[in-house]
């Protein structure tokens, strides 16, 4: 998921999503600087990450961000970012003598 988002286009098509709530990739092309084809590249591969999700209306299909897989990751960080302040605490107090 995290590779999906490195590229500056796809976080700006799925900060656009989860913005105005849903668009085609025809829309989105207008505001980038990218073709359609490539926002439709560009759109797969934030589908297969899980962060958006494609539904078909009439001839169109319509991409809405699905922004919970981001939302799980940042909890983990968050997680993560708490053992480790933990840790350079402990380190801090023996380093310091006081534990």
């Amino acid at each position: 998921m995290l590779t999906a988002l490195a590229d500056p286009i796809r976080r700006e098509v799925l900060s656009t999503l989860a913005r105005e709530g849903g668009a085609t990739s025809t829309s989105l092309a207008a505001r980038l600087p990218v073709t359609r084809q490539a926002v439709a590249k560009h759109l797969a591969v934030l589908d297969r990450a899980g962060l958006v999700r494609a539904r078909r209306a009439g001839r169109e299909v319509r991409y809405e961000a699905d922004l919970r897989p981001l939302r799980q990751t940042v909890h983990w960080m968050n997680t993560l970012a708490a053992q480790w302040e933990r840790r350079l605490d402990a380190i801090k107090d023996l380093a310091e003598g006081s534990g």
